[in-house]
């Protein structure tokens, strides 16, 4: 029994040591809301392990400029400006056996932007309108709404026969049905909410008649009357000149003839002549 007793201490005191050289991380800040720049920093304490190195990820992905091989528990990153593509989930990372890692989050509004800022569609048909997000977090809510004449906007309803949206964190989707030239035409506004804020972006929507698709056709046939017309009149207007130029060059060997009997009589009166 004193045996077991002791062995139970030892374990304990053996988990007691352990506890207290545990590697621990102090990160600051410990996040980064909405700000323009920031130092990131980590500071290793209560190991006792060898520090080989240390780097930061950024999603996951390694920060190749942050790469060390230096033994210090602390390290440092600078974010000069921070913007939506920037934004994330930052990890520093410690080489030590086993790693040890902390991470730190930083925190953007979102950057909402149209797929196509401008789309267009047929009279009676569909039309889809998107936007998409990439910051981080990502935005939790999307909303749409039509701008009016007078500036205002009007919330677009989902569910209904007219108007459909469909929505993921990553981008969002409108789509409008039996599409009309007197109500649909004009801007729509799409709106992504996340923790920290919102972001918008416009989207303009032209819809056709339906049959403009035949405008072009007409036209080529216009033209095509048209140069057959032209071509009509002057083969109108040539015909009666062909004929009197047919006419005059019938006329001029007649003369010709004439012309030369009256020179054979000569020749023959003064042949006459000289005989006699």
């Amino acid at each position: 029994m004193k045996l077991l007793w002791g062995f139970c201490a030892l374990l304990l005191c053996f988990c007691r040591a352990t506890a207290s050289t545990a590697p621990n991380i102090i990160a600051e800040p410990a996040e980064v809301i909405n700000q323009t720049s920031a130092v990131l920093s980590c500071n290793l304490t209560e190991s006792t392990l060898p520090i080989k190195g240390s780097y930061w990820l950024h999603n996951g992905k390694k920060i190749e400029s942050s790469e060390t091989t230096s033994n210090s528990p602390y390290t440092v990153l600078r974010l000069e400006k921070i913007t939506f593509h920037t934004g994330g989930k930052y990890e520093c990372v410690f080489l030590t056996d086993p790693e040890v890692r902390k991470t730190i989050e930083v925190k953007t509004l979102p950057h909402v932007g149209a797929y196509k800022h401008s789309e267009q569609g047929n009279e009676k048909d569909k039309a889809m309108l998107t936007c998409v997000s990439h910051s981080y977090p990502l935005p939790t809510d999307w909303n749409w709404f039509k701008l009016e004449a007078d500036g205002s906007q009007v919330a677009i309803a989902n569910g209904t026969d007219k108007y459909e949206i469909k929505s993921t964190p990553e981008k969002t989707t409108l789509g409008i049905h039996d599409l009309s030239i007197e109500r649909d035409v004009g801007e729509y506004v799409c709106v992504g909410t996340n923790d920290i804020g919102s972001g918008t972006d416009k989207i303009l929507l032209r819809v056709r008649s339906r049959f403009a698709a035949l405008w072009p056709f007409l036209g080529i046939v216009a033209e095509v009357i048209i140069l057959l017309t032209i071509i009509f009149i002057y083969e109108k207007r040539r015909k009666p000149d062909e004929v009197n130029d047919d006419d005059d060059s019938g006329a001029a060997p007649l003369k010709s003839n004439s012309t030369a009997n009256h020179k054979d009589k000569n020749v023959t009166s003064i042949n006459g002549c000289s005989t006699c």
